[in-house]
């Protein structure tokens, strides 16, 4: 399992990371044997991202992304630090009226419509 954070930052943004390698995802990663997917989510942001951040919610169902693993989306927000692009090549708030003029990952693009309805 994968799990990525669509991190809102409670003024109609939320933060989109793009992959040193090109596209932009909700930032995450593996969930560790033994590591529930929320606490999984927490550890990826503050890994990638050096921040603290509390999670709230899932959002319903997931999407294949390669190697056998299934992505789910978890929205949460940043409750300590300032996001830094630790393991991406750049990191940006985006608002809702952006979302659809990034080249999101395959695995990401079904959550985007969500997401930008909750913004």
């Amino acid at each position: 399992m994968v799990v990525g954070v669509a991190l809102l930052d409670g003024g109609g943004r939320v933060l989109a990371a793009r992959r040193r390698a090109g596209g932009w995802e909700f930032p995450g990663g593996k969930v560790e044997p033994g590591e529930s997917e929320r606490a999984a989510a927490v550890r990826e942001c503050a890994e990638e991202l050096g921040v603290r951040v509390a999670v709230t919610r899932r959002l319903p169902g997931w999407q294949h992304c390669g190697d056998g693993y299934r992505l789910r989306i978890w929205v949460g927000r940043v409750v300590e630090g300032e996001p830094e692009p630790r393991e991406h090549a750049e990191l940006r708030w985006t608002a809702r009226a952006e979302l659809a003029g990034l080249a999101w990952l395959p695995a990401d693009v079904p959550f985007v419509a969500d997401i930008a309805r909750r913004l």
